[in-house]
């Protein structure tokens, strides 16, 4: 089968690539960008370990093709970290301690992120309704709820008084 050329935005930069039809996305962000945040977990979409936001939504990377990609942005979990994007959602996810052993702490982020984009104050049970699709096998639901309802409560007292903590991603 013979490679593919896209091209895309990662993290803010331009990204020019030949992929094979068949490379996922996420194998295309680990192996080809050497962005190892996104985990795969389940290779099914079940886990959440591989979510990465694409034009603004969370997708699952082992779902989506690299070439479903072309000319898309994607933000990885690094991109949001390393922007200050989620710096605040850090904070309280290890306040909280809701990092456990932290392999699906990078799917967490992108859902939390993505709910508080388009929800700034979410009750419990919508935030527990947007980590549906993430499985943490630590069991640490209740603190990354915590978190995540800390870190609503934060960038909604930031934003009254005009001190934003949030960046776009």
């Amino acid at each position: 089968m013979s490679a593919v050329a896209i091209s895309l935005t990662v993290n803010g930069e331009a990204i020019a690539a030949l992929v094979e039809p068949r490379l996922s996305l996420v194998d295309f962000l680990r192996h080809q960008l050497r962005l190892t945040g996104t985990h795969v977990g389940c290779e099914m979409g079940a886990c959440g370990a591989c979510l990465v936001l694409l034009d603004g939504r969370a997708v699952h990377g082992c779902l989506s093709l690299a070439v479903q990609a072309d000319g898309a942005a994607i933000v990885t979990v690094e991109g949001l970290s390393e922007g200050g994007a989620i710096a605040d959602l850090q904070a309280a996810f290890h306040r909280r301690n809701a990092l456990q052993c932290g392999f699906c702490t990078p799917g967490m982020l992108i859902t939390a992120q993505e709910l508080l984009q388009h929800n700034a104050d979410p009750s419990r049970e919508q935030i527990r309704d947007a980590l549906s699709g993430n499985y943490c096998r630590c069991t640490g639901y209740e603190a990354i709820v915590d978190a995540i309802e800390t870190t609503a409560r934060e960038r909604r007292a930031a934003a009254a008084t005009g001190n934003l903590v949030e960046s776009e991603a």
